[in-house]
């Protein structure tokens, strides 16, 4: 039987029918049969990692090679940045409306997939699509990507390259015999080994990866993931080189407490930033779907505003590598950084706001860097490009929300290491403003827009810290097998305690009715159990039509044990038996699971001074 998400159901029915127990032994990888499953994710994600460097390098050189062709008429891999050289106006202006409704043809007919920065498609894929890409994707991103990027469009290759190692990954998946779960972890760990590959920065990769896509913090998880990132910077070499992306001299990084002050006006100044750029972005998408054309014609509409940058700013065009490297070095002028600043910001903001392809890390980074460059104009002097780098990972904080990634993703492209502490305070300053002035981060602000809450939030569930003997009912109604049917009204009215027995029901909450009754032996053991359905519509002895083998529970199990067999089973309630013998306890029911969340919701909204001093006489 299928039941209504489309999921097989495994038990015999509602409260009327059960199964016998499960025992789940308790571990950080759940079922202990589940562990041979995580190495065979775990070798799965080996070439998954490999796929996952090859598709970078394919997508950068295919980014060189159309860039070159575009702009420098030449037949060339090399990765270059379109506004070096002077070219015709015409040439600037027309490249990226040409660029754009090449990606609107493909979005139309081939995947609408391709359209947007790859990260909230990947999300929306993991988690309503059940991490299940279609074949497509793989291809039609990269290429509508680099056709993007190398016309001349303001992106990163980071958000192509995620969905497209995720894609690598769920299709081997989608081939193998996994669960939802299992294809999840494959999907991610080829997305991580894409962007690890791109930027030669594995710790941030698998940090990207438990802060934004994974939605759990698991071995089953985390351990693939980090798998398939080594192998993919194992193979970056040779394809791509070992050196950081942008290598810096930090040893004259001294941070004391003035400089660590500055660093949070730098965070702020971060957040700040993030709000404005994601305003601008979602301002351009309302504009966007309100035009009377069709969506395939807006990317061609945003390239004529990205040409129309070019021409005011020309190295806001492309991916802009060499003008990161320019701004975290200190060697910008003053024209570059203003010219970023506001040009790069605006181009980039309303063209993604089109559904176009392309990043936005790439982009963070240089609007973030070219305001760490302009605070250094006022902040004390450090290095050359110290506020840059600043900057740099503050945007990466405010805008992404990934704190913990933006650190150490600045790190790994400078090497910077001794500036770890300074990029902390802002990078969390710039996390904590954008939390605070924003619902959502750029990333989830999409999804949501489509009907879904997400929340990246990672807490304990409450339903782990409460055991049953703490909510269930100690004295239910109960039968003997010799009872005869129907039984009496008193007996099916009998209400259960909905908070347990030691909690103060407010006023007002009726309890609700017992509906699965016990059915004891002589001696106070369990022989099975009786619906409040059975006792009202069959006649006779209860031990003609109790339940023999019913689903029973300890009452030293968690709450969350008991959701989990209820879900499982499709039952509502179960009697509590104690582990040792065949005694009856009591009754659990699914109302008294929420006891958990009542929990939860106190320590959040109750509050309370537990300590208080007693004035001395």
């Amino acid at each position: 039987m299928i039941n209504r998400l489309g999921m097989p159901r495994w038990g015999i029915g509602p409260i009327g029918r059960s199964l016998q127990r499960v025992q789940r032994p308790p571990g950080d990888l759940g079922d202990f049969t589940l562990r041979p499953r995580v190495l065979l994710i775990i070798a799965c994600a080996l070439p998954i990692g490999a796929f996952g460097a090859c598709a970078a390098w394919f997508l950068l050189r295919l980014i060189g090679l159309i860039t070159n062709l575009i702009f420098y008429h030449r037949v060339s891999f090399g990765l270059v940045a379109p506004g070096v050289v002077h070219n015709p106006p015409w040439l600037i202006l027309l490249a990226p409306v040409a660029g754009g409704l090449v990606i609107g043809l493909m979005a139309r007919y081939g995947s609408e997939m391709i359209r947007g920065h790859g990260i909230p498609e990947a999300i929306q894929v993991i988690l309503l699509r059940r991490s299940c890409i279609q074949p497509r994707v793989a291809v039609l991103k990269p290429i509508s990507a680099a056709v993007s990027i190398g016309t001349g469009g303001p992106f990163g290759a980071e958000g192509p390259i995620i969905m497209t190692g995720g894609a690598v990954g769920s299709l081997l998946a989608q081939g193998l015999h996994l669960s939802a779960d299992e294809r999840k972890a494959l999907m991610v760990s080829g997305a991580a080994a894409g962007m690890a590959a791109t930027f030669n920065a594995p710790m941030a990769s698998v940090l990207l990866a438990v802060e934004l896509l994974l939605f759990e913090w698991r071995p089953r998880s985390f351990l693939p993931v980090t798998a398939a990132v080594t192998v993919s910077i194992v193979v970056r070499g040779p394809l791509l080189g070992t050196n950081p992306l942008f290598p810096i001299n930090a040893s004259a990084v001294h941070p004391n407490m003035v400089v660590d002050l500055f660093c949070i006006a730098a965070g702020a100044i971060g957040g700040l930033l993030a709000l404005s750029v994601t305003r601008i972005l979602y301002l351009a998408e309302d504009t966007f779907a309100k035009l009377p054309v069709h969506w395939m014609w807006w990317p061609s509409i945003a390239g004529l505003i990205i040409g129309i940058g070019g021409l005011i700013e020309p190295r806001a065009l492309g991916v802009g590598y060499d003008v990161i490297r320019d701004l975290i070095t200190g060697r910008a002028a003053m024209s570059l950084i203003v010219g970023i600043l506001v040009v790069k910001s605006l181009i980039w903001a309303l063209s993604l706001g089109s559904g176009t392809s392309g990043g936005v890390l790439a982009p963070v980074l240089m609007i973030g860097a070219a305001a760490g460059a302009l605070e250094s104009y006022v902040f004390p002097s450090v290095m050359p490009g110290f506020w840059a780098l600043i900057g740099l990972a503050a945007a990466i904080g405010g805008v992404m929300r990934v704190p913990f990634t933006a650190v150490l993703f600045a790190l790994e492209l400078t090497h910077a290491w001794r500036g770890i502490f300074p990029l902390l305070i802002a990078s969390a300053t710039a996390y904590g403003v954008s939390a605070l002035v924003l619902r959502r981060s750029v990333l989830t602000e999409k999804i949501s827009r489509r009907g879904y809450h997400l929340t990246r939030e990672y807490d304990v569930d409450p339903l782990e810290l409460i055991f049953v003997e703490e909510v269930m009912c100690t004295s239910p109604a109960t039968l003997r097998p010799t009872d005869v049917l129907p039984a009496p009204a008193k007996l099916l009215a009998s209400p259960i305690p909905r908070l347990g027995n030691h909690r103060k029901v407010p006023d007002g909450i009726r309890h609700p009715v017992q509906r699965l009754f016990p059915v004891l032996g002589s001696h106070g053991n369990l022989l099975g159990v009786a619906t409040r359905r059975q006792l009202i519509d069959r006649p006779g002895k209860v031990s003609d039509s109790m339940i023999t083998s019913p689903l029973v529970v300890h009452q030293d199990d968690t709450l969350r044990t008991v959701a989990n067999l209820f879900a499982e089973r499709h039952i509502t309630s179960a009697p509590v038996v104690d582990r040792h013998s065949t005694a009856v306890l009591g009754l659990i029911t699914i109302d008294q699971l929420l006891d958990g969340r009542l929990k939860d919701l106190a320590e959040e909204h109750d509050r309370e001074r537990p300590l208080r001093w007693k004035r001395e006489r």
